[in-house]
């Protein structure tokens, strides 16, 4: 951290609460945030903010974007799609063609358009090989046939990046990236329902179906055909340091909470924290927060320097999201009833935290590629 970061903190905090803390309830009922919200996002420069300026982005490092994620995820917020949105964006800047790039980089700068990716099917999560969306080429257009489901930004998007095979019998070597206007790919795209969660309501979390959606034959992503798997595998240790920041957020936004309730609640004539038991719970829990904060500044660190490899990536994912449900779990019980009751903060973020271990691939799949280095 320095000046500059600090002083975009304090811009993003001050977004924060005035633009998602006070919305945050509605969006829950209604299952999506205000679409207006993406353009006000943009507006701020909040969007993309490591994506260079000519291209649209605000032209910071990893550590603005990071300071985003801190920042969403310790207000309790999991409505505002943006993880999955820059996601997209990193696809296109590191794996997108020139024109690629031009197109559609200062679109999702700006809140025009809004980005979600289309990998998981209702038979196929972590294993991408399983997929069997296909996407076919006929003159100028390939024509998509399948369905995706647990879509993130599928309500509100305006571009998708879809995982599909455009040559079934190549395995891995046979499965490309498309780039799916929704406006504009036919009648062949079909939005459906937003999925009642257990968390993350606000969420806009869709099935999405394909039965003859059109994709212009320059929208493979990179231009070439069967290069999917691979820029998948590049492109997910981003993803998975994404999802790391943001428990580590959640982690120190319910010790906070939880500190400053046992200091008020009253049991057996004193405060909560001073029971031993509590006090200690907590002791573990900061241990537990600060070495959480050492790991996840150190992953900062190479993704800024660009040493980040899959197996750090997926250490964090999986141990610093074990650790969220772990402690969060504790911090309830500190609550007592009230920390059942979602009124309060603290059992938002025990609904909110659980998919964690389960989206941007399962911890078991983040332990089996730990594994294979050993």
């Amino acid at each position: 951290m320095d000046a500059d970061l600090e002083g975009f903190r304090d811009a993003v905090k001050r977004f924060v609460d005035a633009e998602i803390v006070p919305h945050n309830e509605r969006w829950r009922k209604q299952q999506h945030v205000d679409r207006d919200t993406w353009n006000k996002a943009g507006e701020m420069g909040i969007l993309l903010a490591d994506i260079p300026e000519e291209y649209g982005g605000s032209g910071g490092t990893f550590a603005h974007q990071a300071i985003v994620f801190e920042e969403l995820s310790f207000s309790g917020d999991t409505a505002f799609g943006i993880h999955v949105h820059a996601i997209v964006a990193h696809y296109l800047l590191n794996q997108g063609t020139e024109e690629q790039k031009r197109t559609y980089l200062p679109k999702l700068a700006s809140g025009e358009m809004v980005a979600a990716i289309a990998m998981t099917e209702p038979g196929a999560g972590s294993d991408l090989k399983g997929i069997r969306t296909t996407a076919k080429l006929e003159g100028d257009h390939y024509v998509l046939h399948g369905s995706k489901t647990f879509i993130s930004n599928g309500y509100l998007a305006d571009l998708i990046l879809v995982v599909a095979k455009t040559d079934p019998e190549a395995g891995s070597k046979g499965i490309s990236l498309m780039l799916l206007e929704t406006k504009n790919c036919g009648d062949g795209f079909r939005v459906g329902r937003i999925l009642e969660k257990v968390g993350q309501k606000g969420q806009d979390t869709c099935e999405l179906f394909f039965d003859g959606a059109r994709v212009p034959r320059e929208n493979v992503l990179g231009g070439v055909e069967g290069k999917g798997f691979v820029q998948l595998m590049t492109e997910l240790p981003y993803e998975r340091v994404i999802v790391g920041i943001a428990g580590v957020a959640a982690i120190e936004k319910a010790l906070a909470l939880t500190i400053e309730h046992t200091k008020e609640r009253k049991a057996f004539g004193q405060a909560l924290i001073e029971l031993q038991n509590t006090r200690f719970v907590l002791a573990e829990i900061k241990t537990e927060a600060t070495v959480a904060r050492t790991f996840i500044d150190r992953c900062i660190v190479d993704m800024l320097e660009g040493r980040m490899d899959t197996e750090l990536a997926s250490m964090a994912k999986y141990w610093i999201t074990d650790l969220q449900c772990k402690v969060v779990d504790q911090c309830v019980q500190l609550f007592g009833g009230y920390g059942y009751m979602l009124e309060y903060p603290i059992a938002q973020l025990y609904v909110d935290a659980r998919v964690q271990r389960i989206y941007g691939g399962a911890n078991e799949i983040m332990k089996e590629i730990i594994s294979r280095s050993l």
